[in-house]
């Protein structure tokens, strides 16, 4: 089939290197314009360009697919499908009806729960037992359209939403390939979502990285998880944003304050409102990431109170 692939970040570089590896033909990549990024603001391509461009693919980077030019050249590509992996664009209709087989996406999490924008990170942060990826028919309504393929992930009591990316990533494009198979074969069977069973993944804020220390230490243990790595859960430590990266939930009852901290030359734990939780790495303004002892070596905690 000859396919128009349109995705941007890291999460869908696995599926275009499957369709490059494939024997379908990836006629053009389409990806949103380069970004402003590191110290020096210099404009940065996105990882799916890179892979394009290593694969010698067409790379087109419009601002908008409504535009009438623009729709007449994604028309020339003359696509038999078209595969959206975290394009960040909604698809006008008239993209939707270009392709002979219609769009499909590759989305973060077993629809019709977690709709939107940070599925991975929202379904860590809600203790969800499992998670993984849907294949589905791509609507005019946000993540709405009808399911053809799931592959599903079991959530581990250490996964942070780093870890799931990376694992969600590789499961799209082994649900993708087996999709694509089912379509040459005419054996697909798309499934309606339940409106019931829906629930959203809001986009994540920077706002939401400040800890709550009278919450359970397991909802912040999730929180630490699911905010790994953007924007970093993080607390006030006198005065300065700590970011703490890792953390770990321990099986005793606090009865200190919360935010309460009790350190020792190795361990750093501090009370919640339900139980302790056992800091594991931290990271102040300008500094490196730390495993916890090296930061106690270097710092007194111990009866500090965290804000």
């Amino acid at each position: 089939m000859k396919i128009v692939f349109a995705g941007t970040p890291e999460f869908a570089v696995p599926s275009l290197q499957m369709l490059l590896d494939s024997k379908h033909d990836v006629c053009a990549v389409y990806t949103q314009p380069d970004r402003p990024a590191g110290r020096g603001r210099k404009l940065h391509p996105s990882p799916v360009k890179e892979l394009a461009l290593r694969a010698n693919i067409p790379v087109l980077q419009p601002l908008t697919l409504k535009n009438p030019d623009d729709l007449q050249q994604l028309a020339s590509f003359n696509a038999d499908l078209v595969v959206v992996v975290a394009y960040g664009m909604i698809l006008p209709q008239t993209v939707l009806d270009l392709p002979r087989s219609g769009c499909i996406n590759v989305h973060g999490s077993l629809l019709p729960r977690w709709r939107g924008a940070a599925p991975i990170q929202r379904a860590l942060m809600a203790g969800d037992a499992k998670t993984g990826v849907t294949i589905m028919q791509v609507a005019l309504k946000l993540d709405a359209g009808d399911m053809l393929h799931k592959e599903e992930c079991p959530i581990g009591e250490t996964d942070t939403a780093s870890d799931l990316h990376d694992k969600l990533a590789i499961l799209g494009a082994i649900g993708l390939s087996k999709v694509l198979v089912q379509l040459k074969n005419g054996t697909l069977q798309a499934e309606k979502q339940d409106e019931s069973l829906v629930t959203y993944a809001e986009k994540l804020s920077k706002h939401e990285a400040f800890i709550d220390w009278s919450q359970s230490a397991e909802h912040i243990a999730r929180k630490i998880r699911g905010l790994n790595a953007w924007p970093v859960a993080q607390t006030l430590y006198q005065g300065e944003a700590l970011r703490i990266w890792q953390a770990e939930v321990l099986d005793s009852n606090a009865r200190e304050e919360p935010g309460t901290v009790s350190a020792t030359h190795k361990h750093m734990d501090v009370a919640t409102g339900q139980g302790w939780l056992r800091v594991l790495e931290v990271q102040l303004p300008g500094g490196k990431r730390l495993p916890i002892h090296a930061f106690l070596n270097a710092h007194a905690v111990n009866d500090v109170k965290l804000g």
